[in-house]
């Protein structure tokens, strides 16, 4: 059969699928026999969704180290939401596990496409055993994610789109920077770029962020008054964490150390997940011990400072201590209260059995290809969060290139956010590439994004 033979086959099965009411036979020429016979694709299984979408569960084989494909494979996890064959496809991933909602990304939803949702390796269960650590960089993942667009191109064949928020925008920058022919466009959301660790803009980000200094000002008086309640407040934590079967001894260290980089983290975590309007919500010092315990538990969570909480993000503090940088946030208006300095550091984040080694300029080598040989690339930021503070900037050589920012913008930041000028820009721009018209307005369970909570 020659290929307009296959195109035709693929729309005709694109309108056969719309409309069709859940439980209805499959048509004979299936999606799923398609994906079936896609080499190292496994299809685990379908579940129900919203009409005129199927959603399946799949794994991927991969080399555990793409250099070496004869040292071994692990399967990676993936999902996809079949909208229509004719229709784009968009990739998303988290950076981190597949989220446990599918939902349609903004640009699925621009583009009424197809949507393939990609867990980050060494993610679990999306991790080799046993873990070699050292395959885990920016490159291995970027060819995880070069392999699937590649074996899914024979089932999807209209234009692709990749995207991401945060550590989810950058990995999908890294992707482009190895494989910029991979797709059409990139959408990347509040995705920071570490150029130097060693000079970070953080600070005076913190020292100038929102609309009011008396703001800023209630949070360090909050977390200095946290720490002179130290006592009162290990103890609430401590009793907590014996109350749901949490501890501190394989990662964190201790329940004094946890209640620091709860207390430590909790103005970034304010303007990154919360913002201005928030501000009348932070305690006095005279509040009750209660009371400053639940703003610091809604703000930085006292649950991801135990081991339960961090060990699932151990790819993630690897990455940050290796190659991606971290920010290094002062604790000076702080240090007369504190126990332990430099909590923070990815060191001490990972477990000690796992070996690390930070490569200065490896994130210098993709600033410099998105500034001198970037293409369809788009980046959104918002005005009030900490994460945006050292974003991808474009260059002069930067073709069909995009920059935005979401005024008060935190880090749930979206096109639809911006003045309308810029978001009717930034729209045209994403179905341009994707080369298709704006869709029928519809609304669907699915386009409602549950908030994914990381450690950025």
């Amino acid at each position: 059969m020659n290929w307009r033979g296959l195109v035709t086959i693929a729309a005709v099965c694109g309108m056969l699928l719309i409309g069709a009411p859940v439980g209805a036979a499959p048509p004979v020429d299936d999606v799923r026999d398609r994906l079936e016979a896609v080499p190292d694709l496994t299809v685990v299984g379908e579940r129900p969704t919203e009409p005129g979408f199927r959603l399946f569960d799949l794994t991927y084989t991969q080399p555990v180290d793409h250099r070496h494909p004869e040292a071994g494979t692990f399967q990676q996890r993936l999902t996809l939401l079949h909208r229509d064959l004719a229709r784009p496809t968009v990739l998303y991933t988290s950076g981190y596990n597949l989220p446990e909602k599918t939902s349609r990304t903004e640009p699925t939803q621009l583009v009424d496409g197809n949507q393939v949702s990609l867990e980050h390796r060494f993610f679990t269960p999306s991790r080799p055993d046993p873990a070699d650590w050292n395959d885990l960089d920016i490159w291995q993942a970027a060819t995880d994610q070069h392999r699937v667009i590649t074996a899914l191109r024979t089932v999807y064949q209209h234009q692709w789109i990749t995207t991401g928020a945060s550590k989810g925008g950058m990995t999908a920058v890294y992707h482009r920077r190895f494989y910029p022919d991979d797709v059409d466009g990139t959408v990347a959301y509040v995705a920071p770029n570490d150029v130097d660790n060693d000079q970070d803009r953080y600070d005076e980000f913190l020292a100038g962020v929102g609309t009011d200094p008396a703001c800023r000002a209630a949070l360090t008086a909050v977390q200095r008054e946290a720490l002179i309640r130290r006592g009162e407040m290990m103890a609430k934590f401590q009793a907590y964490a014996d109350a749901e079967g949490l501890t501190f001894d394989r990662i964190i260290g201790d329940v004094d150390r946890g209640l620091e980089m709860v207390v430590l983290d909790a103005p970034f975590a304010f303007w990154q997940y919360r913002g201005q309007d928030d501000c009348a919500k932070i305690p006095a010092t005279t509040a009750s011990t209660d009371e400053i315990y639940r703003f610091f538990d809604e703000t930085s969570e006292f649950r991801f400072y135990t081991d339960q909480g961090i060990e699932p993000y151990t790819p993630y503090y690897y990455q940050a201590g290796t190659q991606l940088g971290w920010p290094d946030v002062s604790d000076e208006p702080l240090a007369d209260l504190l126990h332990h300095r430099e909590l923070s550091q990815p060191r001490n984040l990972v477990p000690r059995e796992i070996p690390m080694r930070f490569q200065p300029g490896v994130m210098r080598q993709v600033d410099t290809w998105v500034r001198t040989g970037g293409s369809q690339l788009m980046f959104v930021n918002g005005e009030r969060d900490p994460w945006s503070a050292e974003p991808f900037e474009l260059g002069p050589a930067t073709r069909d290139s995009y920059s935005y920012l979401v005024p008060g913008g935190n880090h749930g930041s979206k096109i639809a956010g911006l003045p309308a000028d810029q978001r009717s820009e930034a729209e045209a721009t994403v179905r341009r590439w994707a080369d298709v018209e704006a869709p029928t307005t519809r609304s669907a369970v699915l386009d409602v994004e549950p908030l994914e909570r990381h450690p950025f």
